[in-house]
């Protein structure tokens, strides 16, 4: 029999927030159909190719049928999916003016096959305009298969964030050496001590994007739970009322309403998952109209050093990237 202290430590449950799964050793699994069927919208729909004959656009995603998900054991990620995807397209011949529609069908995007190997038939309806069958077959196909491992990219990378959580040991060895290399340079902030006593060394950051909505539609996204839901394609808690709560993300991200003026400003307390526990940043997120846009300035202090790459990946990619998808899907069917 192991003494005291000196069992498996895959079944020693540390003093953290994610002991439930210590050193990621139990099986999980996440359900990415949903988040799947947004991420192909956005990156298919759309796509346009062009020579001196004519122009083609990817006009609709018509049918996505199948299932995805992702799994994690032992610190591995497990990725299954299975697609079948059908797209409307139209052209345009440039010389005679004649406009025409077509078909893509992807009838097996599947962890079995290489996205270069994978089957994309193309098909026009009837009468002339084979030119412009000929040009979505070939330069079209290239950016449909370039756009296919864009989605597969996606999948490992954004949907998956925080399914593998970091070990107390790994945190304290990284948080060590990220302090050594920054406090000379960065200033050191007070906040909530991990579980050796020291402070936490943090950052803090500064982020704009430019939105093609009115800023009463964006702040909305931000605050109405419905559309949270839509554009992060996940479950999420949420009252935007000073005081209150929120959960986005499945519960990876969590905070408070610090203050709301309403289509100007929202001040949050916000953490992820994996931070050390008790601690938040502080996020201000400032709507500034502009001519026929919505820019939207973040400012973000109290960010821990060594997860500073980890917040500007979450809010570019799981925020941004995903409001702007959102967007453009909208319009789309609009």
């Amino acid at each position: 029999m192991a003494k005291w202290g000196q069992g498996d430590p895959r079944w020693i449950v540390e003093e953290r927030e994610d002991g439930t799964n210590v050193n990621n050793w139990h099986w999980t699994e996440r359900d990415a159909t949903s988040w799947s069927k947004g991420k192909l919208c956005e990156l298919l729909v759309g796509i346009a190719v062009e020579n001196e004959a004519g122009r083609c656009e990817i006009s609709e995603l018509k049918q996505v049928e199948g299932e995805a998900s992702c799994s994690s054991r032992k610190g591995k990620l497990i990725f299954f999916y299975e697609w079948n995807i059908k797209l409307g397209w139209k052209g345009i011949i440039k010389e005679s003016g004649a406009k025409h529609k077509g078909l893509i069908e992807i009838p097996n995007l599947s962890e079995e096959n290489e996205v270069d190997d994978t089957e994309v038939n193309v098909s026009k309806k009837k009468g002339d305009g084979n030119i412009l069958k000929d040009l979505m077959k070939t330069a079209g196909t290239a950016k449909v298969r370039k756009a296919l491992g864009d989605y597969l990219k996606a999948l490992k990378t954004e949907f998956t964030m925080g399914m593998i959580l970091p070990t107390k040991a790994m945190a304290t060895q990284e948080l060590t050496v990220k302090r050594k290399l920054s406090e000379t340079t960065l200033q050191i902030q007070a906040s909530s001590p991990v579980a050796l006593g020291v402070r936490i060394p943090t950052v803090a950051l500064h982020m704009t994007e430019l939105f093609d909505t009115a800023i009463e539609q964006l702040y909305r996204i931000f605050t109405v739970k419905d559309l949270v839901q839509k554009f992060s394609k996940s479950p999420a808690v949420l009252e935007a009322e000073k005081g209150r709560k929120f959960q986005m993300f499945d519960g990876n991200i969590t905070g408070e309403y610090v203050e709301l003026l309403t289509n100007k400003k929202i001040v949050m307390k916000w953490r992820c998952r994996n931070w050390p526990e008790e601690h938040y940043a502080i996020v201000a997120l400032n709507f500034v109209p502009t001519l026929g846009q919505t820019e939207l300035q973040l400012d973000c202090k109290g960010v821990p050093v060594c997860e500073e790459e980890n917040m500007k990946f979450c809010w570019q990619k799981q925020h941004f990237e995903e409001i702007q998808g959102f967007l453009r899907c909208v319009a789309l069917r609009s």
